[in-house]
């Protein structure tokens, strides 16, 4: 019953990998579909970096997703393991809010924390046609859009407080292999 129970959940899980990357991809950024609430709000993430949409609309989604979710698992998988399959994608959706923010504000922390970031601020920054998955890789894999970082040029405007010194504006010197400042030009 544990055994069944956990992997519900995990496909869950895994269910939320899969629609992470296809909202991220298709309705954040296929011109076809653009004009959908989550394309307005992705495009302004895009453009102003530190803007995330309020936990309000956050909340309403994940209580959108476990309502539709929920009885269509329970009728296939049971009463327990089909709500073990709705809590395991709800709760990989708000572990993929609160790490997309933190990528965002804070310094990765450990290896998967560094690796997250700098997977995402490559689709940020570089190439938004790559690196659509925020929490994990797999589906950049499977759709040929993984795109391995090289050094990400942050523009100026967009940056964020951890990446720079606040005293000499640059990027901070553990950060500088991985990341560099891509400044305004100056009017002479």
């Amino acid at each position: 019953m544990i055994l069944e129970l956990a992997l519900a959940a995990l496909l869950g899980a895994f269910t939320w990998s899969f629609m992470e990357y296809c909202i991220h991809r298709w309705l954040g950024h296929d011109r076809r579909f653009r004009g959908n609430l989550f394309s307005r709000e992705h495009i302004r993430h895009h453009s102003e970096g530190d803007y995330f949409a309020p936990t309000w609309k956050k909340a309403l989604a994940a209580l959108a997703f476990l309502a539709l979710v929920s009885g269509p698992a329970v009728l296939v998988g049971g009463l327990v393991s089909g709500l073990a399959y709705a809590l395991g994608l709800v709760g990989f959706y708000l572990f993929y809010e609160i790490l997309h923010r933190r990528e965002h504000t804070h310094r990765g922390v450990g290896p998967y924390g560094r690796w997250a970031r700098r997977h995402h601020f490559f689709h940020h920054f570089v190439d938004p046609r790559s690196n659509h998955g925020v929490t994990s890789p797999i589906w950049d894999f499977v759709f040929r859009t993984y795109r391995r970082p090289a050094k990400i040029r942050v523009p100026e405007k967009l940056q964020m407080v951890w990446l720079t010194d606040p005293e000499t504006g640059d990027v901070h010197a553990d950060l500088a292999d991985r990341y560099e400042l891509r400044r305004r030009r100056r009017a002479a």
